[in-house]
């Protein structure tokens, strides 16, 4: 597993590819670390996951999105679907069709790492990017 910072170059926000074409169950293939945050004072971070499916026959795959301080204890992120952006949950979710999918990951809740934990997979090719602000 890669851990892919989420600043560029330029320290502006730049994609983290969690998942390229990743089938199965387990973790994102990477992890992305949005830094340390010199200012205790500072905002969490907030961000959009883009979880793209291509899919074979009876396609389901249950998606759980998770944070870290450390990467190693993982616990459910705060997010909210972007057709509904005020509306927040922790719950896992089901994704049966070719699609793609945006998250809103709320800025509330402090967090370093951040992965993508996929189960209950049957035919589901994921491809996941994360833009963190």
């Amino acid at each position: 597993m890669a851990t892919i910072t989420t600043l560029g170059a330029s320290g502006l926000p730049s994609a983290a590819n969690l998942s390229n074409a990743q089938v199965g169950n387990g973790a994102s293939t990477n992890l992305a670390d949005r830094g340390s945050v010199a200012d205790p004072r500072s905002t969490p971070a907030a961000g959009l996951v883009r979880v793209t499916t291509t899919i074979g026959a009876t396609p389901t795959c249950t998606y759980a999105l998770e944070c870290s301080p450390d990467g190693v204890t993982w616990l459910p992120v705060a997010y909210a679907d972007s057709a509904t952006p005020t509306t927040v949950s922790v719950a896992t979710f089901v994704i049966t069709t070719a699609t793609t999918v945006w998250k809103v990951l709320r800025g509330e809740i402090p967090w370093r790492f951040f992965r993508i934990t996929y189960s209950a997979n049957t035919n589901v090719t994921n491809t996941a990017d994360l833009w963190v602000f």
